[in-house]
């Protein structure tokens, strides 16, 4: 008797993957051979991700617990930040018999789309504990600029 296991995560990526090629095919654009397509394809899970932003920053914090530093890959192509890499299992080695296994191991990736004008060699990155931060200065086109308003 084998055990399929349900992963809302893995299913909602594959949901967004699903509408990612449809609207693809739908507005003709095609991603080049070689991309980061094929790492999203290859994706079995996605890192949970905080979002914020100040006046003069965007902050992504991305959980990912059990991966090394070196498994963790963060890159900025065609307007997009993607972070992708891979977690790998504990136990194939392991002489242990495993009655439950809950955690995703394998590829993950994560796509963002950053606003035009970004300075990609001012973002800067540090993992700490399983988390990965990353700050993206905001170009000073989209900062908040004050109006002034003048009396009559």
């Amino acid at each position: 008797m084998s055990t399929l296991r349900f992963d809302p995560l893995r299913e909602l990526l594959n949901v967004e993957k699903e509408f990612s090629r449809i609207f693809n095919n739908f507005s003709g654009s095609r991603v080049s051979e070689g991309s980061s397509d094929k790492e999203a394809e290859n994706a079995v899970w996605a890192p949970l991700t905080d979002i914020s932003e100040d006046k003069d920053n965007f902050y992504l914090s991305l959980d990912l617990p059990g991966v090394k530093k070196e498994d963790v890959k963060l890159s900025f192509q065609e307007g997009s930040l993607i972070i992708s890499g891979e977690r790998k299992t504990e136990h194939e080695a392991s002489n242990k018999t495993h009655h439950r296994i809950e955690k995703t191991y394998g590829k993950y990736y994560r796509s963002y789309k950053m606003p035009a004008n970004i300075q990609v060699d001012k973002i800067s990155a540090e993992f700490k504990e399983g988390v990965l931060s990353v700050v993206i200065p905001k170009p000073e086109e989209i900062k908040p600029k004050s109006i002034e308003i003048s009396v009559k």
